[in-house]
């Protein structure tokens, strides 16, 4: 983590170092010798610290929050070959969170998100937010955040550090150009999976009078008007977030607006009943045609509770997959889940599916499921990703660690990056019996025996999970540094872990 010494930096460093720990504010307190009220001072930032104090919680948390002088990495140590057992819930979603970060933007009145996730994605768009001058908010127990937009955003004074660090940052195009006139955003970042253009979100914005020019290090953006009332868009990619930024330029666009070959997934479908909510009507949510009748203003005092999260809902799967486990989730939206669960089908894995309930939302069906130890064999056919409703992109990386545990040769085929299939070779260094046909297609032979090893995280969000998943079934101890790529997109997934009987403990070099 790089060196900030802010009363609301250092509130966040004590929070994740909480966290990671398993331990509550309450219990902190009793450490410090202080009050639960204390505390929650400190990690919403609101209390100034002195050097001592500072010391004294790093000590209780067997964690440095201060690094003088450069960088420090969270690293994971992890005793393998676990068994699990029990329930586990599933969180909400990482990737609706951040597309109803930046709608906030939209919304004149108080929007407070509920069940919002503690990730690192989640923090780096709370602080370009709250640099332009956006009021964040948490509440005392942690789980709901507030935002109020002011009249006019400060974007001189966007924190360009922070944004640089999400790739998320590009859905900020919608919702700003209904504000000013000219204005600049960061080049975005995120994982590192190869060269994605942005293409598709300038095609679907210029429709709505938005001109970007990429030029040192920055977008550059110039909206001139548009009467039209009436817009037919198609989608050159059915992408989640080039329809969110669709969305959100619509939204605030008089008139309708009809996007075809849009994105139907989750992160989508919690963005329409959000901007439903605030008064928009949209036409077709869940299928790849939207019709949007656009407003003037959006002002309104709302509350949306996030829908669970699919992808986190399948990794929980892997993990009792990968050690041979019986593990129920709950709250799991079967919705984007079963295509996934028919191939597990295939493959001979005995799972039991409860009946469905509705999320927080009142929107995303949800269910219970409980996987059981099986005895997999491969899939025939390859296994590969599709827009929803099929196989789900961010899913694909958890095939290569089941197909690993499976008898039989898998090939794994990610067509949509460069080289993420590359990251997943790393598997072999666990003893996976992995292959590289080429940068987009992969071989994998099993059953595996896992073996310890130690090993730097990989760059990206999905194989970095993999990577921890098949620790948890190695022989011995493996070290994993430098997991900041999983807590972009994980709150607390060690201390969780270790309630269903992982042993994984967090160190800081």
């Amino acid at each position: 983590m790089t060196q900030t010494t802010t009363p609301a930096s250092i509130g966040r460093l004590v929070r994740d170092a909480r966290k990671q720990r398993g331990l509550t504010q309450n219990e902190l307190a009793s450490l410090l010798s202080t009050s639960q009220s204390a505390v929650h001072r400190i990690e919403s930032g609101n209390q100034n610290l002195s050097l001592e104090m500072i010391n004294r919680i790093a000590n209780a948390l067997e964690s440095p929050l201060i690094v003088p002088g450069g960088r420090s990495s969270m690293n994971l140590s992890i005793r393998g070959e676990t068994t699990l057992s029990g329930t586990i819930e599933t969180r909400s979603s990482k990737n609706a969170a951040v597309a109803l970060l930046c709608a906030s933007l939209l919304n004149k009145g108080r929007t407070v998100l509920r069940g919002i996730a503690h990730i690192e994605e989640v923090n780096r768009l709370v602080e370009v937010l709250e640099s332009i001058g956006v009021e964040v908010t948490w509440s005392a127990d942690e789980t709901d955040l507030t935002l109020v937009r002011p009249d006019v955003l400060d974007l001189h004074r966007m924190d360009v550090n922070a944004a640089r660090r999400t790739r998320s940052i590009i859905m900020f195009l919608g919702p700003l150009m209904h504000m000013v006139d000219q204005f600049k955003l960061p080049y975005a970042g995120g994982c590192q999976l190869g060269a994605r253009t942005i293409e598709p979100h300038l095609q679907v914005l210029r429709s709505f009078g938005l001109e970007v020019l990429a030029t040192e290090g920055f977008y550059r953006a110039k909206t001139t008007p548009n009467d039209a009332q009436e817009r037919h868009i198609v989608l050159t990619e059915r992408g989640d977030t080039v329809t969110e930024n669709a969305l959100m330029a619509a939204a605030l666009t008089p008139g309708v607006t009809t996007l075809r070959n849009a994105s139907p997934n989750y992160m989508v479908q919690d963005l329409c009943v959000f901007l439903t909510m605030l008064g928009v009507e949209i036409e077709g949510i869940g299928t790849t045609t939207l019709r949007i009748h656009g407003r003037e203003e959006l002002h309104g005092d709302v509350t949306y509770t996030i829908s669970e999260d699919p992808i986190e809902a399948m990794s929980l799967v892997t993990a009792a997959v990968v050690t041979n486990s019986e593990l129920t989730i709950t709250r799991a939206p079967i919705e984007f889940l079963e295509i996934e669960l028919a191939l597990l089908h295939e493959m001979d894995l005995q799972f039991e599916v409860g009946p469905e309930y509705r999320s927080g939302n009142g929107f995303t069906r949800l269910v219970d499921l409980t996987v059981k130890p099986s005895q997999l064999h491969a899939r025939q056919d390859k296994i590969h990703p599709m827009p929803f409703p099929g196989l789900n992109i961010d899913n694909l990386p958890f095939f290569a660690v089941i197909a690993a545990c499976a008898e039989g040769q898998t090939l794994i085929h990610d067509w949509v990056y460069e080289n993420r299939a590359i990251h997943l070779l790393e598997l072999s260094k666990l003893g996976g019996n992995v292959q590289l046909l080429d940068p987009h297609r992969l071989n994998v032979t099993g059953p595996t025996k896992w073996r310890a090893r130690e090993m730097i995280s990989p760059p990206a969000l999905r194989p970095a999970v993999c990577i921890l998943l098949a620790m948890l079934a190695a022989r011995g101890n493996s070290i994993l540094r430098d997991v900041y790529v999983i807590n972009r997109g994980y709150e607390d997934l060690p201390a969780r872990l270790n309630k269903l009987g992982a042993r994984i403990s967090t160190f800081n070099e």
